[in-house]
């Protein structure tokens, strides 16, 4: 007799994130299914995904979902970074919706890809119990998902697990983030406006994330908890775009004139304790050696 297959849905498993869990649960012979606002674009289709397009936030679709799944993964997103604009917390309305839908199932696990954004303030290396203090609007909704689902976990048992990632990179990333908009600039040899070269950020890359994913879902230690996910260590702004024009030879960053928003912070290192006592898990890929990895992607993408 067969074994049964795995059977994950992934929300925005158009996306980065939610592409490269597709694309690894495929290999792992899984049974995937993809619910996104968007169909993807020609380049992250794969043949054996079930994709199902959607509005998230309205409830009245998610009762077209069957409700026969092992594993939820949240990876849909909504950031605007730009306090001007009305922000509606997306986010929140979405997690609320699937764990309404999904209460009263057998699923074992549910994780949410929340954000770093959720800690605020100017300090780094923050453990997952620290108070949390947002400034981002896009922060404060993914702390309020967050505490629904960890509130919902002690409740009701509902199997939630909560990621706060880091700076996720790698093949295939939107091509508005920072790699990919340096990258592009140093390929074609164009001269580039950059922030402050002394900014600090973590860098995770994708394949090691998706690990740490598969990892969590099959861990029951893992449910009512919070884990940061990142490299661990800091890379500045100077360090990644001396490395991206090294590999190109040519570009020209203008530094300081991209001003700090108010909300974001000089230094930010995720602490990952926690994440490797419990899920077994640590990064497999330096920054130079992800950032190899990408770069050689994007060549074909900027030609």
């Amino acid at each position: 007799m067969a074994l049964k297959k795995n059977r994950i849905l992934i929300f925005g498993g158009t996306g980065f994130i939610g592409h490269h869990l597709s694309l690894k649960c495929v290999e792992l012979g899984w049974d995937v299914t993809s619910v996104s606002k968007n169909f993807p674009r020609k380049n992250k289709i794969l043949k054996k995904v079930k994709y199902i397009n959607m509005n998230l936030e309205d409830t009245k679709n998610l009762k077209k979902i069957n409700k026969d799944f092992d594993y939820l993964v949240n990876a849909a997103g909504y950031i605007n970074n730009n306090d001007s604009l009305k922000y509606k917390n997306h986010n929140l309305k979405i997690t609320k919706n699937i764990f309404t839908h999904f209460k009263k199932t057998n699923i074992k696990a549910f994780l949410s890809v929340g954000s770093s954004a959720e800690y605020g303030g100017r300090n780094s290396k923050k453990i997952e119990n620290f108070i949390c203090i947002p400034k981002s609007k896009y922060g404060k909704d993914k702390l309020n998902c967050t505490n629904f689902l960890i509130k919902v976990f002690k409740k009701f048992n509902f199997p939630s697990i909560v990621f706060r990632v880091y700076q996720v990179y790698g093949p295939k990333q939107e091509t508005n983030r920072l790699i990919p908009i340096v990258a592009k600039a140093c390929f074609h040899g164009k001269t580039f406006n950059c922030s402050d070269p002394k900014l600090i950020r973590d860098f995770i890359y994708i394949d090691d994330l998706v690990n740490a994913i598969l990892r969590a879902l099959k861990n029951n230690n893992a449910k009512g908890q919070i884990f940061n996910l990142g490299s661990g260590k800091g890379v500045s702004l100077k360090h990644l775009v001396s490395s991206i024009r090294n590999y190109y030879k040519k570009g020209l960053p203008l530094f300081g004139k991209i001003k700090l928003r108010k909300d974001e912070s000089k230094i930010i290192i995720a602490n990952i304790s926690k994440s490797k006592k419990i899920l077994g898990w640590k990064p497999n890929f330096t920054f130079k050696t992800g950032l190899s990895k990408t770069l050689k992607y994007y060549n074909n993408v900027f030609k």
